[in-house]
């Protein structure tokens, strides 16, 4: 009896092992999927974002003026150095010897005849060309009140002092016989009327000016996107009725023009000119330069500064050329 009670307790026991182990693989096997079975991974949908409404809009701009406002204000200011001892960050305010380092002195300005003598002995000390030209630049503070200012523009002047040996090619517009016989006698190179228009855009004929009567302004018209700065514009001086007069001004005159908004470089004489007749031809430039911006609104030139080809550039002191102008007038 006690065989066989302990063999049944044994097979009971073996059942209930069996059973434990089948319950535990079937639990595994539904919560753990073969991996070659599709996943599906949650998604995340967002909404779209929304347009920044007027008045963000304005807020942003407000925003941006204010710090437009703070960086005009953390500008450097000009120091003044009126009365120091040296100028602010450099050594001193002339140097002493004759070699320096350039960087530590500030840059000297030369009275005019000054600068022209120089340029004349560096010529002679380099061993250049006597006749090289000589030129002049002019920085130009171009702003009137609030956001106005100053157009580029475009000049000709008669030089006291001539420097070339040709003359310039001058083109005469009118339609009128007796202008037309005046014009040739008074030396234009090209007189007609509006049968030259076609001929300019075919490149047929060209000159260095252009001037015309104001009756055929209108008929020129076409030719605005061809000549450019050179079509004739009263402004200029090459639309008027005195013929005579264009063509004196613009056959021997000299033009110059406002480059990169802000510069004036053009030829003032060649090195072997008297210094005298420079300094006229300076003065003739400066005054006309100065012409183009009203008094109230201060000085039009910031900068002068004179080089012949080969030289260095040297600055120069250009208000003693518009005090002239003031005791002329």
């Amino acid at each position: 009896m006690n065989v066989q009670f302990l063999i049944t307790c044994t097979a009971l026991s073996l059942l209930a092992g069996c059973q434990r182990q089948i319950l535990i693989s079937s639990a595994s096997s539904s919560l753990c999927p073969s991996q070659n079975a599709a996943r599906h991974h949650p998604v995340r949908t967002y909404a779209a974002a929304a347009k920044p409404s007027k008045k963000e809009k304005k807020g942003e701009k407000g925003a941006a003026k204010e710090v437009k406002q703070e960086e005009k204000k953390k500008e450097k200011k000009k120091i003044d150095d009126t009365g120091r001892h040296k100028p602010y960050g450099l050594t001193a305010w002339v140097p002493i010897d004759d070699v320096y380092v350039v960087r530590h002195y500030p840059k000297q300005v030369y009275d005019a005849d000054v600068a022209v003598d120089m340029l004349k002995s560096f010529q002679k000390l380099d061993f250049t060309p006597e006749d090289q030209p000589l030129f002049i630049e002019l920085m130009l503070d171009m702003k009137l009140e609030k956001k106005r200012k100053v157009d580029p523009f475009v000049s000709t002047v008669h030089l006291p002092h001539p420097f070339k040996n040709d003359l310039n090619k001058v083109m005469v517009f009118t339609e009128d016989p007796e202008e037309a016989r005046v014009a040739t006698e008074h030396g234009a190179a090209i007189v007609g009327g509006a049968e030259l228009v076609e001929k300019i855009l075919e490149d047929e004929i060209t000159a260095d000016f252009y001037v015309a009567v104001p009756d055929i302004i209108p008929k020129l018209l076409p030719l605005k996107n061809k000549l450019r700065k050179k079509f004739p514009k009263s402004k200029r001086g090459s639309v008027g009725v005195n013929i005579p007069k264009m063509l004196q001004l613009f056959r021997s005159g000299h033009e110059y023009m406002v480059e990169r908004d802000v510069y004036v470089i053009t030829q003032v004489g060649t090195l072997d000119m008297p210094k005298e007749h420079i300094l006229d031809n300076m003065r003739v430039i400066i005054q006309d330069v100065a012409s183009h911006k009203p008094s109230e609104f201060g000085s039009i030139i910031e900068r002068a500064i004179t080089n012949s080809q080969t030289s260095e550039a040297l600055r120069i002191k250009y208000e003693a050329f518009l005090q002239q102008e003031v005791k002329e007038a």
